[in-house]
């Protein structure tokens, strides 16, 4: 049934929750796994414009991702790890489309309302531009000791 599924992942806390909800599906399923970042800060968003080849925050990010990959792949995941840079929706969206993906899963930050509004809901945004099903699984946040 989920033969491909993107994970886009935002640096963050919530990263993990996804990931733990994704990995026992994808085992149940036999899935392939691609995770998505997409650098959306000043310089990421410029990136072409700036000419800049590779900025810190993009090396932080690939580094990041091939980290991530490297776990799943090390627990026996097919998995690959993909870096853009721009709006997170527009990406998203149409990376789901190049891989034929068959579910998004994302984790939420739990925002409300204004929050919503003052910081955008990519996951808001993705599931009204794609067809594809989106799992959507708000984040625990860590517990701090």
């Amino acid at each position: 049934m989920y033969e491909t599924i993107l994970v886009p992942l935002d640096n963050s806390w919530a990263d993990d929750t996804i990931l733990n909800h994704v990995k026992a599906l994808a085992r149940l399923m036999g899935s392939r796994l691609i995770l998505l970042h997409v650098a959306d800060g000043m310089v990421a968003r410029n990136q072409m414009q700036l000419n800049l080849d590779d900025s810190e925050e993009i090396r932080s990010d690939r580094l990041y991702l091939e980290e991530r990959r490297a776990v799943l792949a090390g627990e026996g995941f097919e998995v690959s790890a993909r870096l853009a840079c721009g709006n997170p929706t527009d990406h998203i969206v149409s990376v789901a489309a190049e891989e034929h993906c068959d579910l998004i899963a994302m984790s939420t930050h739990g925002h409300r309302l204004v929050k919503d509004v003052v910081l955008g809901s990519v996951a808001s945004a993705v599931r009204h531009r794609t067809d594809i099903p989106v799992l959507l699984v708000r984040a625990s946040k860590p517990r701090s000791v």
